[in-house]
């Protein structure tokens, strides 16, 4: 990785281009890599993003209290939002990773993703101030603040069916493991979610139980909405 690449990609994707140059590669480094790493970059830029996030989903969403706007910040700025944002934005092939690392794939590492991308808000910030920072994150976040969901649909969904089973005086539900496939570092779990009283049942799939779990209670809620048959 050139850190001439690097820019050129930056003023493409997200409109910016550093003053200090090396503000830019140290938000790239990994503590991996020799040199200046990225944490402290990630521990500010981390700070500034919560607050351009916090501001957004209070704006939108006016009539929200203070547990639901926490939880669409939350959905927002979670270390799996920020990895997904991160590859849709390329940030992967610009890294600056020590030997090992980059043999075992650091470039692709959730945790390492989400911190780059962090760093980079924290650099922008130093390099330009908030404004500069606040329009970066602002554009990186755009598509996910358009389309921000209810905050309702945010809530854990075996949850979700426990209140609405509970309020109609019903049964909880009953989740029973299905079966186990694969080898033992890529097994597959397949949970069934039964409603006795509404004879419903469901089927999640997922790498683990608890995920199986919600997946299966997730197509219940649907079918106790009305959106399923």
């Amino acid at each position: 990785m050139t850190l001439d690449k690097a820019e050129s990609w930056l003023d493409k994707t997200l409109h910016y281009r550093f003053s200090d140059a090396g503000l830019f590669a140290q938000a790239l480094t990994h503590r991996s890599a020799t040199g200046r790493n990225n944490e402290r970059l990630e521990f500010l830029g981390d700070a500034v993003l919560d607050f351009v996030i916090s501001d957004a989903v209070f704006r939108l969403r006016p009539d929200a209290d203070e547990g639901d706007l926490s939880k669409l910040r939350s959905s927002l700025v979670k270390d799996t939002s920020l990895a997904e944002l991160a590859v849709e934005l390329g940030i992967g092939d610009h890294l600056i990773l020590g030997s090992g690392e980059r043999k075992t794939g650091g470039h692709r590492r959730e945790s390492i993703l989400a911190d780059a991308l962090e760093a980079i808000f924290g650099a922008v910030y130093l390099d330009s101030g908030f404004d500069a920072a606040k329009a970066v994150i602002d554009r990186v976040f755009e598509q996910r603040l358009e389309t921000l969901p209810d905050a309702e649909d945010l809530r854990d969904p075996k949850t979700r069916i426990q209140e609405w089973l509970q309020a109609r005086k019903l049964s909880l539900p009953a989740y029973d493991l299905v079966s186990v496939s694969g080898k033992d570092h890529r097994q597959k779990f397949v949970v069934s979610c039964t409603v006795s009283e509404l004879s419903q049942t469901t089927e999640g799939e997922s790498t683990s139980r608890r995920k199986a779990e919600q997946r299966a209670a997730r197509q219940m809620l649907k079918i106790l909405s009305g959106e399923a048959p």
